[in-house]
């Protein structure tokens, strides 16, 4: 294969607004090296994350210029030294790719390359990658769930929060959700939440302590913690846990609220997994797309063009409907 040919990709050469995404059709395919694989993209995931290191407000800043993105979906091309476990032509996803996944091909690690089952379609698995690693890793190996405690899912309607949501119903807790919209809080009815809030309603918070006969949730799964970081202490049961995955900005809270339940605040960060934990969590997802439970739901679809509208949706939409993916 030679190294000349070109592709088409999404390269960032300044941090900034959505506009710095631009499209560029002359950047040439990775080749994969040691261990490396290279995929054939059909689509690629778009996280908020991605949004924040494209601003440069991240607390990890890629060199410049990069192409963004770590969840693509689509089919071998070629394989480096070393791979045994895929070969060409084998339908995968990836939770990380080392040259940027908003492009036509993408080279990953194969250790961050997956078997992506027929039963679910390319859309779907580009809704794999951060929001179900997400999940297991806040509430299995942070939170250290058990059967028959209460989850609240803060944000239940968007990729992370959808995969939370099955997840804690196939580990077997009760599981509570808000969303913003109508459409937001039928949807996480359908992906397994027991019952369902609007948090844009007054007083939601205490008709979620009613559901609960005033005892409070365990485990709250928060994604967005500069608004709700402070209820969430309040609504805890004792010991009770408040995963922190995304944040927008600084948020006031009052340490009595911790003191007085022996609650925590845990961060949640997909970089720090072990390679261990990774091979869990890829196992237990791998039978939960067997099982039928890990059914990704996928929202708005943007080409690949349009990947600056993208980042500007995620962030500015008024409710999340599932996870926005980008079709190359």
């Amino acid at each position: 294969m030679s190294g000349c040919r070109l592709m088409s990709a999404i390269r960032v050469s300044e941090f900034g607004a959505p506009s710095v995404l631009r499209m560029c059709r002359d950047v040439s395919v990775p080749q994969p090296g040691l261990r490396q694989v290279l995929i054939r993209v059909h689509t690629c995931g778009v996280n908020p994350v991605e949004t924040y290191i494209r601003a440069g407000t991240y607390s990890r800043r890629p060199a410049l210029p990069y192409t963004p993105g770590s969840d693509v979906a689509g089919v071998v091309e070629a394989v480096g030294e070393g791979v045994t476990a895929v070969k060409a032509g084998d339908r995968v996803f990836t939770t990380d790719t080392i040259s940027g996944g908003y492009a036509e091909f993408a080279v990953a690690a194969d250790d961050c390359v997956h078997a992506l089952p027929d039963s679910l379609d390319f859309s779907q698995g580009a809704a794999i990658g951060i929001p179900y690693f997400t999940a297991y890793r806040a509430l299995v190996h942070k939170a250290q769930v058990k059967p028959g405690e209460t989850v609240l899912v803060h944000g239940a309607s968007g990729g992370v929060g959808l995969a939370a949501c099955q997840l804690s119903r196939a580990l077997g807790l009760q599981v509570l959700g808000t969303a913003g919209t109508a459409e937001g809080m039928k949807l996480a009815l359908t992906n397994g939440v027991h019952l369902v809030f609007n948090h844009r309603e007054g007083g939601y918070t205490n008709k979620i302590m009613e559901a609960t006969g005033g005892r409070g949730v365990d485990v709250i799964v928060e994604m967005l913690s500069n608004v709700n970081l402070s209820k969430d202490l309040q609504m805890l049961a004792c010991r009770g846990r408040v995963l922190v995955i995304g944040s927008r900005g600084s948020v006031e809270i009052n340490p009595r609220d911790c003191m007085a339940k022996e609650s925590s605040i845990m961060g949640v960060a997909l970089f720090f997994a072990t390679p261990e934990e990774k091979k869990e969590c890829a196992a237990l997802l791998s039978a939960g797309m067997e099982a039928g439970w890990l059914r990704p739901v996928i929202g708005a679809r943007y080409p690949l063009d349009k990947a600056a509208q993208a980042h500007h949706d995620i962030i500015e939409s008024p409710g999340a409907t599932g996870k926005i993916i980008l079709t190359v």
